[in-house]
């Protein structure tokens, strides 16, 4: 009942972030169905069913990457200290927002049974009069298999939202009490000894103010550049040899290795992506920046791991549909109203997924921006600011998405 009240007591824009998630799970879930209407359609021992449950596995990568990117910028559910007095700790906060996940993908998934229902004509209205196999009209339908493959999307987001979202605050330590301080004998002289004659006396000392030190890179690169190959040279490999794979709709060109090839450019694409980011807030800061370039560097340093893998998630998408672009610009592909739905899902979903981490990281440094607006920084250097860092992200990952979109394309095109 506590989730409910949050859910529905939320700002208006949360409002819409949790409908956006069961849109894209009612889409997902009617993906799942259609998939198995088409194995009830043809019931003959082959792989095209198998192969379009694997082409659904994109969209719910992207439906469950969405929901908990809005499950982490949910404002209702961040720990304040009124809530602890009352008993919603961290860990009761993580249970809440896991519910609230749990419910908005569910109503997609109901969503979704309904609208295939009523198509088949198993409810009462006007039916889907149309030929469409992925319906399964004359078949009976195994109400266990259904609720199985809709229940994957709610089960899948509300627990990668329980583990990103858990406690990880550290486990206090107790001192040892052997001295007034708290510390032994041993451990004051020891400290006194490298800290120097004036250790006890801090008064004395007026050391200059440091500046603040660089942040650290995030990791990931080298394994992202060594996955990103693997992926490439994978989709080169599957391009000359292997079965087919069955979209669902009516496309059914491109070889099954060249969807985990895909794949795995996209998870190179994810891990390299926080430290390029990174790489650009320092390359920003270089060679006597001023104001505006020390502003946009940091804030881009400071953001890599929150926007970086999103970012990258979106140049993938990006360079598979450039990909795929170049490799039928001479043709004429037959997508059917499925294949463009999930085109649509895994597009939507990870752009959404960008634009809320953005959200987030613009909700993380308000304190910061309202300690620079006292300070009486003009609202034009945060605009300037904001402009420089997009423009550098689009000067690093646009050509980037644009080298990896060639080398994904070019052995498909031969």
């Amino acid at each position: 009942m506590l989730a409910l009240r949050l859910a529905r007591g939320a700002h208006s824009l949360v409002q819409l972030r949790r409908l956006l998630v069961a849109a894209a799970s009612a889409g997902t879930g009617f993906l799942l169905l259609c998939t198995l209407g088409y194995a009830l359609a043809h019931p003959d021992p082959s792989a095209g069913a198998l192969l379009r449950l694997l082409w659904c596995l994109a969209p719910v990568a992207a439906t469950v990457y969405f929901a908990v990117a809005v499950a982490r910028t949910d404002p209702g559910t961040r720990p304040r200290p009124g809530l602890s007095a009352v008993g919603l700790g961290p860990g009761q906060l993580m249970a809440i927002s896991t519910v609230t996940t749990a419910l908005s993908t569910t109503l997609g998934s109901v969503l979704a049974l309904l609208v295939f229902l009523h198509l088949r004509g198993d409810l009462p209205g006007m039916p889907f009069d149309g030929d469409a196999a992925f319906l399964a009209s004359d078949h009976p339908l195994p109400l266990p298999a259904a609720l199985t493959l809709l229940l994957l999307v709610p089960l899948a987001a509300s627990s990668a939202s329980a583990v990103v979202l858990r406690p990880r605050g550290a486990r206090p330590t107790r001192p040892r009490r052997s001295g007034a301080d708290g510390d032994s004998p041993r451990e004051r002289s020891r400290r006194r000894a490298e800290s120097g004659p004036y250790a006890d006396q801090p008064e004395r000392l007026s050391d200059p103010q440091q500046p603040a030190p660089p942040l650290p890179t995030p990791g990931g690169l080298p394994w992202g550049i060594a996955v990103l190959a693997a992926g490439l040279a994978v989709e080169a490999y599957a391009s000359r040899t292997g079965p087919g794979l069955a979209l669902p709709g009516r496309f059914t060109g491109g070889p099954a290795r060249v969807f985990g090839g895909w794949s795995l450019t996209a998870l190179g694409l994810m891990l390299a992506a926080p430290a390029i980011t990174h790489l650009c807030g320092r390359l920003l800061q270089a060679v006597r920046p001023g104001v505006l370039r020390l502003l946009a560097g940091r804030v881009l340093q400071e953001e890599a791991r929150r926007i970086g893998r999103p970012l990258g998630v979106v140049c993938a998408v990006a360079s598979g549909a450039y990909a795929m672009a170049t490799v039928y610009s001479g043709a004429r592909p037959t997508f059917g109203p499925l294949s463009t739905l999930g085109a649509l899902l895994v597009a939507g979903c990870t752009v959404a997924t960008l634009l809320t981490a953005a959200v987030e990281a613009k909700h993380a440094r308000a304190d910061t921006t309202a300690a620079l607006l006292r300070m009486g920084a003009p609202t034009t250097v945060l605009r300037g600011a904001a402009l420089l860092r997009a423009g550098a992200l689009l000067a690093a990952f646009g050509p980037l998405t644009w080298v990896v979109a060639e080398l994904a394309a070019a052995p498909l095109v031969r």
